[in-house]
């Protein structure tokens, strides 16, 4: 896919969880057209393989447990220490779980909580001075499942919601200092999170009956919005929850019949 209609030369950008599923199509696009970039998680090989090919001077493998917040408070004056700005922040790092609350482990809670939102609350905190600065902008992953509710996903779709609205809450107290705060909403996503469901096209059945494109997502049709929202041309968006799902949020919920 090119992405050379977006231009990041000389742009400082931050991912988080971009050594798989929707975040390393996300690294290898804002690479791709021309962006420095950092990416972060916790495995260092999977960071490293994302970057590979690129030239070491634009490129930073930095682990770190995003849900400890001096460990992303030590992350960002990395990143920063190192290339001198921060323009773009993409908040991608996630876990999922599912299954009835009742026989939901408070600590598959707790990791969950701490993952999707701990996290998040962190990363801002630690990083949106230095987009004031620059006058960057951050783009969050959400999930059409922010929005609505799911069987037996009670306590992921929580941990969504509260990421939609960190993002529309940020986005209005941070206008007036020049930083836009958007998010993308993808919905059913071939990734790491969902090999569970299988591949074949019976398991796969019921998803695509409720999307309107007819097959589920990939990584790569969510970096592309991803790119926009970060790029001038949404430099009048703010407080933005784009979904990315195929027609998912479009219906209803009636079956295609």
């Amino acid at each position: 896919m090119n992405h050379a209609t977006f231009d990041f030369t000389g742009s400082v950008v931050l991912i988080t969880g971009g050594g798989s599923g929707i975040g390393l199509a996300i690294t290898r696009a804002f690479l791709a057209a021309g962006a420095t970039v950092a990416v972060t998680g916790r495995r260092k090989n999977r960071l490293e393989q994302a970057l590979d090919g690129y030239p070491a001077e634009r490129t930073a493998p930095i682990p770190a447990d995003l849900s400890d917040g001096a460990q992303v408070a030590g992350l960002v004056r990395q990143v920063v220490d190192r290339f001198g700005r921060l323009d773009v922040v993409v908040s991608n790092a996630a876990g999922y779980a599912t299954g009835p609350i009742t026989e939901l482990a408070e600590d598959e809670w707790e990791q969950l909580r701490a993952t999707n939102v701990d996290a998040f609350f962190h990363l801002t905190r630690a990083t949106l001075p230095h987009l004031a600065e620059s006058g960057g902008n951050l783009v969050a992953v959400s999930s059409v499942s922010g929005d609505r509710g799911d069987w037996n996903q009670a306590a992921y779709n929580a941990t969504k919601a509260a990421i939609t609205n960190f993002v529309r809450s940020l986005a209005l107290d941070w206008g007036e200092r020049g930083v836009r705060i958007n998010a993308v909403s993808p919905a059913f996503t071939l990734t790491e999170l969902t090999e569970g469901v299988g591949r074949d096209e019976q398991s796969l059945a019921p998803f695509v009956n409720r999307i309107a494109l007819g097959r589920p997502g990939e990584p790569e049709d969510v970096a592309p919005p991803v790119l926009f929202l970060a790029s001038d041309a949404a430099r009048y968006v703010t407080g933005v929850v784009l979904p990315v799902d195929g027609g998912t949020s479009a219906s209803t919920g009636q079956p295609h019949v």
